[in-house]
């Protein structure tokens, strides 16, 4: 084998290393986002899993279920969007922004 391949190999690995110690990390980091003025409030992990939902009593009204549902799924949607910007923004620090297949960049 060339020494530059092997090389290149070596480096390989350092990334790879780097890649699922940062993926680790990312487990404990989180994203949160609100909607409804702060009524409901939605957490989720770096593993883009929601951790914790939060809603104000105030904002659960039987007779508007529907209004709760959208503010819900806005909640998690805007949180999920931001973990998945977090994810990228870290893996891109360890892969010096180069797009590798298969990381969900």
């Amino acid at each position: 084998m060339s020494k530059n391949l092997n090389n290149m190999l070596k480096q390989a690995q350092k990334m790879q290393k780097k890649m699922a110690d940062v993926q680790a990390g990312l487990a404990e980091k989180t994203c949160e986002a609100s909607s409804g003025g702060g009524m409901v409030t939605a957490t989720v992990n770096g593993e883009l899993k929601l951790v914790s939902i939060k809603i104000d009593p105030t904002v659960v009204d039987p007779a508007d279920v529907e209004m709760l549902e959208d503010l819900v799924t806005a909640a998690v949607s805007e949180a999920t969007t931001r973990a998945n910007e977090m994810v990228s923004e870290e893996m891109s620090k360890v892969t010096g922004g180069l797009n590798i297949p298969g990381l969900g960049l």
